[in-house]
Parts: structure tokens; C-alpha cells; sequence
């Protein structure tokens, strides 16, 4: 094998999984409609239906910010492991 070879990293890692991850679940939730179409439990007189999805706005966004923190991380590693 030449150098370049056995220098490359791999493209899917571990932490790119848990990227995917994060970035992936909140589509699944939301595109799960069965399992919050329905009104009970209300919060605050507020159906499961409306309260349920909001929720997933906060939640998406704190997966949205790690997945984006991993990314940065992954790209500093690879350029610090480039350059060794």
C-alpha cells in the first residue's frame, strides 16, 4: 500500500454516526404522526398534539447544536492528523 492509503482516515466513524444520529431522530419523531396524534395528556390545557411538537423544537435544536459541535470537532481532528 502506498502512503496515501494507509494516511486516509475513514470516512464513516463513530462520530459521524452519532452526528447522523443526532440529526436524524427529530425527522423520525415528527414523522411518527401515530404516536402523537391524540389529545391526552393535555399540559396546561394544551392537547399532547401541539405540546408534544414544540417540545421537539427544543430538543431538535440542543441535537442540532451537538451534531454541530461533533462536526468541529471531527474537522479538527482530521486536519491536526493531516498535518502529523
Amino acid at each position: 500500500m502506498s502512503q496515501e492509503t494507509q494516511g486516509k482516515q475513514p470516512v464513516i466513524t463513530p462520530l459521524r454516526v452519532v452526528i447522523a444520529l443526532c440529526l436524524f431522530v427529530p425527522f423520525v419523531a415528527m414523522l411518527w404522526v401515530s404516536s402523537y396524534a391524540k389529545v391526552e395528556p393535555t399540559f396546561i390545557g394544551v392537547p399532547f398534539f401541539y405540546w408534544y411538537q414544540m417540545l421537539w423544537v427544543l430538543i431538535s435544536t440542543l441535537l442540532t447544536m451537538v451534531a454541530y459541535k461533533l462536526w468541529q470537532r471531527d474537522q479538527r481532528a482530521r486536519k491536526g492528523g493531516a498535518s502529523q
